[in-house]
């Protein structure tokens, strides 16, 4: 199982799991402070399809390497490298046209 949280929260919630293992019952846990999440979000992605691949291969195209993918009816985000996250927002707002001069 995979989820995120804020980084002031992950010491909290490490902690919260470690209590609770035996009730749980997971082996171990990861962690990765060193990740950024990045949404597309909109309510027309019900209808338009092709949205979440224009976002992988947009990505995959400037070699941002993705870490997870989570999916909503209205939203797509994926985990990467933090040091990826300003190349990652660019690269998503030129390839949903967010850059284009009106």
């Amino acid at each position: 199982m995979t989820f995120t949280v804020p980084q002031s929260d992950l010491a909290r919630a490490q902690a919260l799991l470690e209590d609770r293992r035996d009730s749980i019952g997971f082996n171990r846990i990861i962690t990765d402070s060193k990740i950024a999440k990045i949404s597309v979000v909109g309510v027309g992605m019900k209808s338009h399809a092709g949205v979440a691949s224009s976002m992988f291969r947009a990505l995959s195209d400037r070699g941002i390497n993705i870490q997870a993918i989570s999916t909503s009816e209205i939203k797509i985000s994926v985990m990467i490298d933090e040091d990826e996250t300003e190349l990652a927002v660019r690269v998503l707002h030129t390839a949903y046209g967010l850059d284009a001069v009106s």
